[in-house]
């Protein structure tokens, strides 16, 4: 088994719309693409787990109507502007203005701009770096005022994005982000060019029109109720991991830059309401977290178990972060029952993952999760070795959803089985 890196992030750099990001959780147009070759025209797709909207717009490419949902609103915004068509009038009026955001950049260089309250920011750019994006954010507020993504002035935030990244000492040698051992130096007139160019890229590949539509929800994947569309034939989706890797940590410059997010605590609390979330505050809210209701597969239980015992320090923590991720899981597939049309298809993209030499088996588990709803026809495939670590996949779970009635959740007391089978003791 390989590492297939054609079916990660990287294939997608060169791919238009697709390149317009980096996000190192997002999975592969490649594997979309694949996976809704022979979806018939009047499919209906639906992404919950949406990320950088990559499935939306593979959708939209093929011509299909597809929806998706995040609960990041900074990725709310990205994946609507990288959806939206754009007039060729409106693309070209809007990069008209480069001559004059460089112009006032250029004069807001001896301003005392804002910059955003990042813990540590020179760890992340060096003063001239920091100079010229506070110059650079300013003018773009001047000019065009927040991102919308109705308007194709919202490509220059996207370039921006780029931009913040590119300059940064972020380094992309693991996993998530990491970083380097201090901040490269850039000289201002450097970065004004590198703008304009990612600009006039952007601007660019945004011009071939999209065939399809896609709806953008913001909202809860674990209580879909929210959503408001006709139901859906195909689900296509990679949900965060149980590893721990937290989205908002990497999105976070981005968002601070743009006013997604004012405070540290925002990211902790935006955090915790998003599945598998352990940055900041989301991880201490672990404490006074429990189930209230069971129906969850006997073996997460058992894992939990092992992990807690596992007698680290920190091991009562990660196996109640496990078994929260599995529970809201479970509660997401319960809820996306509603939502779908008979003889839906779900695919559903993971990876396994280790605790202190437990292995927390994403594939097995969701299977039996799926099973216990109603689900049909479930299939477990490996897409992917992940890195050197022999054990760590990644894995393709299908199933299908067949017109039945709804199987719910059981309540959960203090004296049901759940407690029974779970032997921490969590306070």
């Amino acid at each position: 088994m390989k590492q297939r890196a054609d079916y990660t992030f990287k294939f997608n750099k060169s791919l238009g719309r697709h390149g317009w990001l980096r996000l190192t959780p997002a999975y592969s147009v490649k594997l979309v693409r694949e996976i809704l070759s022979d979806a018939p025209k009047d499919s209906h797709v639906f992404d919950p787990f949406s990320g950088t909207g990559t499935t939306g717009l593979v959708a939209a490419e093929f011509g299909l109507r597809s929806a998706v949902n995040d609960i990041n609103p900074f990725l709310i915004w990205f994946a609507s502007t990288k959806c939206c068509n754009f007039s060729a009038q409106n693309l070209t009026s809007n990069l008209h203005k480069l001559k004059e955001i460089t112009a006032t950049v250029k004069k807001g260089l001896t301003k005392q701009n804002w910059l955003p309250p990042i813990h540590n920011i020179e760890r992340w750019w060096d003063a001239s770096a920091l100079k010229a994006l506070g110059a650079l954010r300013a003018a773009l507020l001047e000019i065009g005022g927040m991102p919308d993504s109705t308007c194709s002035f919202s490509l220059f935030w996207i370039a921006f994005c780029r931009l913040v990244i590119e300059t940064s000492s972020a380094s992309f040698s693991h996993v998530s982000m990491s970083f380097k051992e201090k901040p490269e130096i850039f000289e201002e007139s450097f970065i004004l060019d590198l703008f304009s160019s990612i600009s006039e890229a952007i601007f660019e590949s945004a011009i071939k029109p999209i065939e399809g539509h896609v709806t953008v929800f913001n909202g809860d994947s674990r209580t879909l109720d929210h959503i408001n569309c006709p139901k859906f034939t195909h689900v296509i989706t990679s949900p965060p991991y149980s590893n721990r890797i937290s989205y908002i940590r990497e999105l976070r410059p981005y968002m601070y830059w743009l006013g997604f997010l004012n405070l540290p605590r925002e990211a902790g609390d935006l955090d915790w309401e998003a599945i598998g979330g352990t940055w900041g505050i989301a991880t201490s809210k672990l404490s006074t977290w429990n189930p209230l209701k069971d129906g969850l597969p006997s073996d997460l239980y058992s894992t939990c178990d092992k992990i807690q015992k596992s007698s680290n320090k920190h091991s009562e923590t990660l196996s109640k972060y496990v078994l929260k991720y599995y529970y809201d899981m479970h509660m997401h597939f319960e809820s996306l029952r509603g939502h779908l049309a008979p003889d839906a298809k779900l695919v559903y993209i993971v990876g396994n993952s280790t605790f202190y030499g437990v292995h927390v088996h994403a594939d097995k588990l969701l299977k039996t999760s799926l099973e216990s709803l109603g689900y049909e026809d479930i299939e477990i495939s490996i897409i992917r070795k992940r890195n050197c670590k022999k054990e760590l996949f990644e894995y393709c779970v299908s199933a299908v959803w067949k017109k039945q009635d709804q199987i719910s959740f059981r309540p959960f007391n203090g004296s049901s089985n759940m407690e029974e089978q779970l032997t921490l003791q969590f306070a």
